[in-house]
């Protein structure tokens, strides 16, 4: 084993950058990973961006993992073995509160993550502390899944936790204000689920874009007309049975609650700004309509299970949430990407885990040479300029 390894490492907001640092030494109740590809979260941003509460700088991040177990220490009592590839979800559960006691980990007291109390997997090795290996979210993969995905399965579980609490279901007319990763990873979700009727919303035409992959049903540029009304039309007066909050604006949960179905569902996905937590929100409207209001997340075991079932049968479509696949020694230039809104999702890669043929595409990029599928949000169209949406695009 070599003593040192590429890392990321945030020594401030705005300031981040590869360095050599020493590998880690393996935990004697865990085991020594050998990352194989990390992906990079909203929460990663918010952390480049700005900083964590709960992470002293300088710090490696990284917490949507999969690697192969290198070593194991000399208390180690885990189940899986050298030379296995595991997803490493990051949360660790206390397994004492009256929730863990339950079964009902996603509802942890006292969890602690990866990347928060443990450095994380933007490096090429990473440390799985004890905590994890007896009380976390760890994965064998699903025979043939790509490492990439197994990443990936992170939020995805994050989202199949709020739509197992929203009970979405067959015949579920869904609507989803925020077209980032969480809400295109909600339609495939909604519709693997049963769901009759998909609408998405966002305020920008190019995230709107990211969507139609993911085939929902209809796509409304918020900012461009009345979101609230838009979603009556498009449910004949009815509403939806379901809204899902995918972004941190406060106003979504203001228009979710109005567009909501009599007896919907509304799952407050994004968390708010904590200077501008308290929208304006008519309680009266969630009592006469007898409306659930319900806050997700974090997800337990199963719901990682959940997710990695989903991502290897294809129901949940991983490649089409990437969009772009970068080399660790070019993080710095692509989580900028990723700041300035040019990104899906991002994954990376150790530089020699780096997969062959999956890199450049050169052609019409409109930041060069960069790591992601033709069409993807950092392409001009062609002639020049982007596409713009119609305000409203339905369907069905």
């Amino acid at each position: 084993m070599k003593e040192t390894m590429k890392a990321v490492v945030v020594r401030a907001p705005m300031e981040f950058d590869m360095e050599e640092v020493p590998v880690p030494e393996c935990p004697a109740g865990g085991f020594l990973l050998k990352v194989i590809a990390c992906g990079l979260c909203g929460s990663d941003l918010r952390t480049l961006r700005s900083g964590h509460r709960k992470v002293t700088l300088p710090w490696i991040i990284g917490h949507e993992i999969c690697g192969d177990v290198v070593e194991v220490g000399s208390k180690y009592q885990g189940p899986w073995e050298i030379g296995e590839r595991l997803a490493v979800g990051p949360n660790a559960y206390c397994g004492v509160c009256d929730f863990c006691i339950d079964g009902r980990y996603e509802l942890c007291e006292n969890y602690v993550e990866i990347a928060q109390k443990w450095h994380g997997g933007f490096a090429e090795y990473i440390a799985i502390p004890e905590e994890c290996v007896t009380l976390g979210t760890i994965h064998r993969l699903p025979e043939g899944l790509d490492p990439a995905l197994a990443g990936i399965s992170e939020p995805v579980s994050s989202c199949v936790n709020a739509q197992d609490a929203g009970r979405v279901g067959l015949g579920d007319t869904v609507a989803i204000i925020g077209s980032g990763p969480v809400g295109c990873t909600h339609i495939s979700l909604a519709r693997a689920r049963g769901a009759d009727k998909i609408i998405i919303a966002d305020i920008v035409d190019d995230r709107l874009k990211l969507a139609l992959p993911f085939e929902p049903d209809a796509t409304i540029n918020a900012a461009k007309v009345d979101l609230v009304e838009e979603v009556r039309r498009l449910t004949d007066g009815k509403g939806a049975d379901v809204v899902i909050t995918a972004t941190p604006a406060p106003i979504a949960s203001v228009q979710a609650v109005e567009m909501a179905r009599k007896a919907g569902r509304i799952l407050i996905f994004g968390g708010l700004p904590k200077d501008n937590s308290k929208p304006g929100v008519d309680m009266n409207i969630v009592h006469d309509e007898a409306l659930h209001v319900i806050g997700t997340t974090a997800f337990a075991p199963r719901h990682q299970r959940t997710a990695l079932k989903y991502l290897a049968s294809g129901r949940i479509p991983g490649d089409k949430l990437i969009t772009h696949r970068v080399p660790l020694s070019e993080f710095k230039k692509g989580a900028t990407m990723a700041l300035e809104g040019k990104v899906l999702k991002a994954v990376f890669y150790p530089d020699e885990e780096f997969p062959p043929g999956r890199d450049i595409c050169r052609e019409g990029a409109s930041v060069s040479p960069e790591w992601h599928r033709p069409g993807g949000p950092c392409c001009a169209q062609p002639g020049g300029g982007r596409r713009e949406l119609p305000q409203v695009v339905r369907h069905w």
